[in-house]
């Protein structure tokens, strides 16, 4: 599995530069609230998956007064060898390299460097459109399908083309009715993927929502799309002369959604902040469980400050269940040292302790 040996980071958010060395097991992160402990969560996901675990523009990283930024990883691969992995990011665009050898597509990246990060950020999940789930199973089945990668790129390519000539003054329908069965073609195997991923982890969500929450409610995990109705290509055929009117594609895989829900009802209107919480650490959870099971080995796991609003015990034994079995690289921040000590003592002796100050990290 991979495991970052080392990162160098560079005007990403409030790290001015920041080399640091980590623990092929266990890494903590403390310090006060606005110190910089997610931003260098956040620059280890941007390595692995070329961007913020946070909805952001990259223009919104670089750190203030800055105009690009450059984060580095020497990894230990599966393999045993070692390779250095760069991403820069200016106005310019982003040059990714591997070994200083340019990674021409970003696509030939994704997957290398497995990640799974759980964040107070995720209550968006719930709280926020159907375009934060969507970008939630995006980044799992990316991760683990080049070819899904590959499908979601192109139909939302051909989803922009599509929109575009409905906001012509001329809908070319010859030329839609070609765009439309190539988005069928492409939008099929993503549809399936999605439905197989949220089958997948339904079982597994019900699982660590157990362990943390004591089992009194039952969670799941519904997929929804107009994609049930039939053909995508029929769909949209039918809906032409709508889309004309309204000038945009009203069906498809844009509009797919993934339901959340406890005892039957939707979370987000039944759930109170801790269940909504604790079923959100339950869904990062299964993440990670469903990916180890895919890759053969776990992914990077970082944890930003998830023993706030959590009972610390159930939280304790989920954490030793992961670190117990086979796990790899983990990365946990939180505000509190004495605290985040206890549960990590208690889990292994092998880790690692920083300490977060204004964007700079001292080794404990």
């Amino acid at each position: 599995m991979p495991i970052l040996e080392k990162i160098v980071v560079q005007d990403f958010r409030n790290i001015a530069f920041q080399e640091t060395a980590f623990s092929p097991n266990v890494n903590c992160i403390t310090g006060l609230n606005g110190e910089g402990k997610t931003n260098l969560l956040d620059a280890i996901h941007y390595l692995s998956m070329t961007k913020s675990a946070f909805p952001v523009q990259d223009r919104y990283i670089w750190r203030y007064g800055t105009q690009a930024f450059t984060v580095a990883g020497t990894y230990t691969m599966e393999s045993g060898l070692h390779s250095r992995f760069s991403i820069r990011v200016s106005a310019e665009g982003k040059k990714l390299l591997r070994d200083d050898k340019v990674i021409s597509r970003v696509s030939a990246h994704i997957g290398t460097l497995p990640v799974v990060m759980v964040s107070p950020g995720d209550i968006s999940l719930v709280s926020e459109s159907g375009e934060e789930r969507r970008r939630f199973a995006n980044a799992v089945l990316s991760q683990m399908d080049r070819e899904y990668l590959a499908a979601i790129q192109g139909y939302n390519k051909l989803l922009a083309q599509r929109n575009k000539m409905l906001k012509d003054a001329s809908v070319d329908y010859g030329l839609m009715e070609v765009i439309d069965l190539r988005m069928e073609a492409l939008g099929r195997p993503v549809f399936e993927a999605r439905k197989r991923l949220c089958a997948d982890l339904a079982p597994v969500i019900g699982k660590y929502y157990s362990l943390i929450s004591g089992g009194r409610e039952e969670v799941g995990i519904e997929y929804r799309s107009d994609l049930e109705k039939g053909s995508l290509a029929e769909l949209l055929a039918a809906q032409r002369e709508k889309d004309a009117v309204l000038r945009y594609t009203g069906i498809g895989l844009q509009r797919d959604d993934l339901l959340f829900t406890m005892n039957g009802e939707p979370i987000r209107r039944c759930g109170s902040q801790g269940q909504q919480k604790s079923f959100l650490v339950a869904l990062k959870f299964a993440q990670y469980d469903i990916m180890k099971s895919s890759y053969g080995y776990a992914p990077t796991l970082l944890l930003d400050d998830v023993f706030d609003k959590l009972d610390l015990g159930r939280i304790s034994n989920l954490i030793g269940m992961v670190a117990g079995n086979d796990f790899g690289q983990i990365f946990i921040t939180d505000s509190n040292k004495v605290r985040l000590g206890g549960i990590v003592g208690e889990i292994t002796e092998d880790c690692a302790y920083f300490e977060a100050s204004g964007g700079v990290f001292t080794k404990a």
